[in-house]
């Protein structure tokens, strides 16, 4: 391999210590342990060495001022979230496109609108962002979740949408928390950690989460603790009323978010504060969501004894006796909700959606047509049962997010919103799904977006994921113009460790199965090179968190296949992972090192710190990571970088960039957005011939 074009002269020293660790026997050296001490001086002064590095190198790219002026161009263009109808009011938020954070708005029944929240008024840079927002039935009042810096720490207040301003008191200590209303409006349900007071120091901080109920206009210190499991801790869970108010659900996750346990209280039984919960489905064994009632049953959505999930209809005094409702198929459920006396069933098949409505006794009752060949997040996310009108948002790789209204009383839909990019013509692109063949010989989708009339192989860009039951599905990227028009091709791999297939498929990419997913991802690059979409030289692989682990993993095992890495926030030292932050709640897609023998073998076999072998020729690669991820922390990159770094046998090129004021990429203000993928495809323009 020849020197990248953008090669330093040098790299920051990376000193090493003399730490080992040894895991059942086996001594593992860690010579950046000490990169760990985000706080450490010695540690800021490396981080800032690395970062002006990559800096002094990215800005010399002749190209980047150019791609930075059309990614600003194609990104600006109006967004709609998904919109909620509480009381007659639709509350939405939209970005009218370069703005930094989208509004919250609410119109009216007139049809008149106005801006209920603007968190772009909230900091000079934008880096507060409105993270989590939900209306009162009645749509009189508002709960919403603000995030500084991108963290997953969220400051909770209450607004009056009549006046716009908001009520006494403020919550605190909030992660991993919705805010659900009761249907009558006295409060709401949240979940929290406690305090270092009340927990009586930080140890136990992010062990013991908690659901809680807050009176709108009470202060934090008098609300009730609603439930706390006996039992489990190191767990996460939330909590909502059924729509009909009869029923209190907590969904019970331990380190898993695709298995949870379900307890459950009569509301009509007791006071809140002394609610009685029982065990509803308590084995942890399979996924479990409440969807609504009938009559006296719950409707639960579940992966029992179904993969690709069912629903069925339980007596909570009867949980063991369930009666299936709409059952499995081929196509994975991987949503439903209940509206107008329907069940909205949103169905996956190979990584693309469509909606299905069902009566509340499984009987087909039609369907809603999507726009074509697309994905949704879900047909109806957060519509209450007696809602007459549901809202679907709808993307391509092509177009950017419709929403579109169903109508149940007319069993018509309409587009509520739709954007077109400023100069770009979809019309002269095209989408196509392949299927690539992996080494036991599973069939992997792969989406490929370029040119109608390509036929030369292009520089192309490979995005993956595979892990946590997060399903790959088509979506339009703001940037993807910028890339494509001069030529470029964008593929997205459908990789086992996802839930396009079902459970099972998820299943086939955890613990020591971790490397089916890296074979299917080989195998995704091995079909683009084979087909002549693109050649060795000219293919980029790019991730983020899990999917930084994908890219940094399959680049060590065959750096031969790829021509540069864009890997971000990755989590790349397996064998610690599970000592920072969230990452306790990946042991039971990963393992853990330190518990179990096995478990240590297959991590130690892929983790990207421990797999780099000096003087390989790896290709060009962009780590990027942010000074605030509290999510995925920073050290996984630094310890990466400088291993890769010692490494280098003066072919390399890898570059740290770390962004300040920044968390893992949720709540990121546009120009941060614009910022990094001006600086991606410019080190895309320089490194791949």
């Amino acid at each position: 391999m020849n020197p990248s074009p953008l090669r330093p002269q040098h790299y920051p020293e990376s000193r090493t210590v003399d730490q080992v660790d040894t895991y059942h026997g086996v001594v593992v050296p860690d010579p950046f342990r000490w990169l760990e001490n985000a706080d450490n001086p010695e540690v800021l002064a490396w981080t800032d060495a690395q970062h002006e590095l990559a800096r002094s190198i990215l800005d010399s790219i002749p190209a980047r001022a150019a791609i930075r002026s059309r990614l600003e161009e194609v990104w600006n263009f109006p967004k709609m979230g998904q919109p909620r109808l509480r009381g007659g009011r639709l509350f939405f938020t939209r970005n009218t496109g370069l703005e930094a954070q989208a509004r919250l708005f609410v119109r009216e029944p007139d049809g008149s609108e106005r801006v209920l929240l603007d968190p772009n008024t909230l900091s000079d840079d934008g880096t507060v962002a409105l993270m989590e927002w939900s209306p009162s039935d009645d749509g009189s009042m508002l709960a919403y979740a603000l995030s500084e810096s991108g963290e997953d720490w969220r400051t909770v207040r209450v607004r009056s949408v009549d006046s716009g301003k908001d009520l006494k008191g403020h919550l605190e200590h909030i992660k991993f928390s919705s805010l659900e209303w009761m249907p009558d409006g006295s409060g709401f349900f949240y979940s929290r950690f406690p305090s270092d007071a009340e927990d009586g120091g930080d140890a136990n901080r992010d062990q013991t989460h908690q659901l809680w109920f807050h009176t709108p206009g009470s202060a934090q210190e008098d609300d009730c603790k609603v439930f706390e499991h006996p039992s489990l801790r190191g767990i996460i869970l939330g909590g909502a009323p059924t729509h009909d108010g009869t029923y209190l659900v907590v969904g019970i996750y331990g380190d898993s978010f695709v298995v949870n346990r379900l307890w459950y209280s009569n509301l009509g039984d007791r006071e809140i504060p002394n609610l009685e919960f029982r065990p509803l489905f308590d084995e942890h064994d399979a996924s479990y969501e409440v969807i609504g009632t009938d009559e006296t049953s719950l409707l639960v959505l579940t992966t029992r004894d179904a993969p690709r999930g069912k629903i069925v209809r339980v007596d909570p005094k009867l949980p063991s006796s369930l009666e299936t409702v709409i059952h499995e198929t081929d196509a994975v459920i991987a949503h439903a909700t209940i509206a107008s006396g329907r069940i909205v069933v949103t169905r996956t098949q190979d990584a693309c959606d469509s909606v299905e409505l069902f009566g509340l006794d499984g009987e087909p009752a039609g369907a809603i047509d999507l726009p074509g060949v697309g994905s949704t997040p879900g047909a109806g996310a957060g519509a209450r049962a007696f809602d007459t009108q549901i809202f679907t948002p709808f993307s391509t790789f092509l177009e950017p997010t419709k929403i579109l209204l169903y109508d149940f009383a007319t069993d018509q839909s309409s587009v509520l919103f739709s954007a077109d990019v400023p100069n770009f013509d979809p019309q002269e692109y095209e989408t196509r799904l392949l299927f690539a063949t992996s080494a036991d010989g599973t069939s992997v989708p792969v989406f490929v977006t370029r040119r109608r009339d390509a036929t030369e192989r292009s520089r192309t860009i490979l995005f993956g994921y595979g892990g946590f039951g997060v399903s790959m599905k088509p979506a339009y990227p703001s940037w993807l113009p910028t890339w494509i028009e001069n030529g470029g091709a964008y593929a997205v791999a459908v990789l086992r460790g996802g839930r396009e297939y079902g459970e099972e498929w998820h299943q086939a990419g955890m613990f020591g199965r971790k490397q089916n997913v890296f074979d299917d991802f080989h195998a995704a690059a091995d079909l683009l090179v084979q087909d002549g979409i693109t050649s060795r030289g000219r293919l980029a692989i790019e991730g983020g968190s899990n999917g930084g682990l994908l890219v940094a993993a399959t680049a060590l095992q065959h750096p031969e296949k790829y021509g540069a890495v864009l890997c971000h926030v990755p989590v790349a030292d397996m064998l610690r992972y599970q000592h920072f932050s969230a990452g306790r709640y990946w042991t039971s897609e990963y393992g853990d090192a330190d518990k179990d023998a096995d478990h240590f073998r297959a991590l130690l076999a892929y983790s990207p710190v421990h797999n780099v072998v000096d003087g390989a020729d790896y290709p060009p690669m962009l780590i990027m990571s942010a000074d605030h991820d509290d999510r995925v922390v920073p050290m996984h990159s630094k310890k990466l970088a400088a291993r890769m770094q010692q490494a280098d046998r003066g072919t390399n090129t890898i570059l740290l960039r770390i962004e300040n004021r920044a968390g893992h990429g949720a709540g990121k203000p546009t120009g941060k957005q614009i910022d990094l993928k001006a600086d991606a495809l410019a080190f895309l323009n320089e490194v791949l011939r």
